[in-house]
């Protein structure tokens, strides 16, 4: 093989020969062909069969990946949540600003993810933040799984007794599974539109980790519910007022096939200007672009940054009702099987734009590449942060910014480690 991954499906006829050529030329993807047209990519699954010690096998410099080995660390949910706890523990150290709490001992630039707890491991610690505020709801997830299995919602500390302590044993039990579940305080005040919930999938490429590089995709969407809002407690259990996963949704009777429960990103853009004005529009964005940017800091140091690899995520955020973003959830292989006829579009320049930037100009892959495709070549996506250029642009802006800090987003404030790391934001 040269490059697999994930299960796309496409339908029409002439996306199938395209595809396929556009492939074929580049002689670098294996296409597998069954009556449904699937073409597979490399899976999370066979990533760490790839990169395991026991096989023994090894990449050459013409095969490239579109996984790192250990992307686990950003798309498991724990995962994600503990490594950002640590990021954030490891700038307070440093006395980096960004690091900075307000009174109430909450973050200022990197509160960003709403209160989170592992289960079983943190049971007494999650019941304990349950007291302070009884009226609260929680949202439940397990840790390995996704479009919306397993998920529910709890007000009461009853609705999961299968995480409390065994006395006999002391230790914690769950009785109808071992699997690890995350915890997170519920967005209770969402933003609506059309008295809907809705949430963001954003795509962003990362083509190396150190240096950080990354893109943003433009042409993200936003996923709608089919039922409107409630926050009563009487509705906790229906899925269809609280879960915006497509995967759920598309079950629902007031589903629509036509345009799928899906707005474009520029489509709610033009929505929050025309409501809310452009000046709050535009620090909302910027302010989603800082938490893409920062949680991927946050996983740098861990990540195993093979040069083989690439990677396309799909972030999921969560807009409340004061216009603040929140992130829930990091996907490492986002859905690509299209639900209407836009979907199919977005997603097939999405897929082509990605393997524009991984391997420019249709070339054979070379991993010994810097990575850092002309701009001709970007298509829908925009550089996002670019360590390199970042920090090879600093004398002029050093001189604008105090001492440990550097131009961003929040507060114009960047990671600062000894010398300043300068955002790049476009």
């Amino acid at each position: 093989f040269r490059i697999m991954a994930g299960k796309v499906k496409w339908v029409t006829d002439i996306e199938k020969s395209v595809l396929i050529n556009n492939f074929e030329k580049r002689g670098w993807i294996q296409v597998a062909e069954n009556e449904d047209w699937n073409f597979y990519w490399m899976s999370v699954q066979t990533i760490r069969n790839v990169f395991s010690v026991e096989t023994g096998y090894r990449l050459s410099d013409d095969q490239i990946v579109n996984h790192f080995p250990n992307h686990y660390e950003l798309t498991r949910k724990d995962l994600m949540v503990k490594n950002i706890k640590r990021y954030r523990k490891e700038l307070e150290k440093e006395g980096s600003p960004l690091a900075e709490k307000d009174e109430n001992g909450k973050y200022i630039y990197l509160d960003f993810v709403p209160v989170t707890f592992m289960l079983p491991a943190d049971y007494n610690l999650f019941v304990e933040e349950f007291r302070k505020n009884p009226s609260s709801t929680w949202i439940m997830k397990p840790c390995g799984k996704a479009q919306g299995k397993g998920i529910f919602l709890i007000n009461k500390l009853s609705q999961i007794k299968k995480w409390s302590r065994d006395s006999k044993t002391s230790s914690f039990v769950s009785q109808s599974s071992k699997e690890a579940y995350v915890i997170s305080l519920y967005i209770n005040n969402p933003l609506l539109i059309g008295g809907k919930k809705f949430d963001l999938r954003l795509y962003v490429l990362v083509s190396t980790y150190r240096p950080l590089r990354c893109y943003m995709y433009k042409l993200g969407f936003c996923r709608f519910c089919t039922v409107k809002y409630t926050p009563s407690t009487s509705e906790l259990d229906n899925m269809f007022v609280h879960l915006t996963n497509v995967a759920i949704q598309k079950h629902g009777d007031d589903y629509n096939h036509i345009h799928g429960g899906k707005w474009t990103v520029s489509n709610l853009r033009l929505y929050l200007e025309s409501t809310r004005g452009k000046e709050v529009t535009n620090k909302l964005f910027d302010e989603i672009h800082w938490i893409i940017v920062q949680s991927l800091k946050a996983v740098a140091p861990v990540m195993n940054n093979d040069k083989h690899c690439f990677e396309c995520y799909g972030y999921d955020i969560i807009i409340d009702d004061k216009l603040k973003p929140w992130l829930i959830e990091v996907n490492a292989s986002p859905s690509l099987t299209s639900s209407t006829a836009n979907d199919r579009i977005l997603k097939y320049n999405l897929i082509n734009d990605t393997l524009n930037i991984a391997v420019p100009n249709g070339e054979i892959p070379d991993c010994k590449w810097n990575k850092s495709p002309p701009k001709e070549v970007l298509g829908n996506y925009e550089v996002l942060y670019d360590e390199e250029m970042a920090q090879s642009d600093g004398p002029d802006r050093d001189l604008r910014s105090r001492p440990g800090q550097s131009t961003g987003v929040k507060g114009n404030r960047a990671r600062d480690s000894g010398k300043p790391i300068l955002t790049t934001w476009k």
